[in-house]
């Protein structure tokens, strides 16, 4: 996939960022991607649903639906934010190829190990999703900590 469609399927996954920080949520959004076109789409509702498991990842998986395996074989995921370890596992669970990746600076997930595995990483290291983050980080610090486990 080009730079420029990632920079676009990015923007999709910005915008479910925005999303969930205009609900009360954290500010981390994530696509799927299939052949060019978005399958499934979501953000971190973790406050929202009062949920222990509703990263950003996970509720774009869930909201993708049922996928036959090798329709997760042609996916990219797209995620603002380092993929933790739960949704780093669920791309090596379902087989998903290539994970297109918002900004790390923030938090950093097993990167190397999805690598290792032969998950192919690109880091974008966009100045929005950085921007989303630590405005984020400094307006609820309390809540930024719940959500990566300190």
């Amino acid at each position: 996939m080009s730079a420029e469609l990632d920079r676009a399927f990015m923007a999709e996954a910005v915008a479910e960022a925005r999303k969930g920080l205009a609900e009360g949520g954290i500010p981390i959004g994530s696509v799927l991607v299939i052949d060019g076109k978005v399958v499934g789409r979501g953000h971190n509702r973790r406050v929202q649903q009062g949920s222990a498991v509703l990263h950003a990842e996970m509720d774009c998986l869930e909201n993708a639906g049922r996928l036959k395996a090798a329709d997760y074989r042609r996916a990219t995921l797209y995620s603002t934010l380092s993929p933790c370890d739960m949704c780093s596992g669920a791309v090596l669970l379902y087989g998903i190829p290539r994970v297109v990746v918002g900004e790390n600076r923030s938090f950093q997930g097993p990167e190397d190990y999805l690598q290792v595995r032969g998950v192919e990483l690109v880091m974008l290291d966009d100045t929005q999703c950085r921007q989303l983050m630590a405005d984020f980080m400094e307006a609820s610090p309390e809540l930024w900590n719940e959500d990566i486990g300190c």
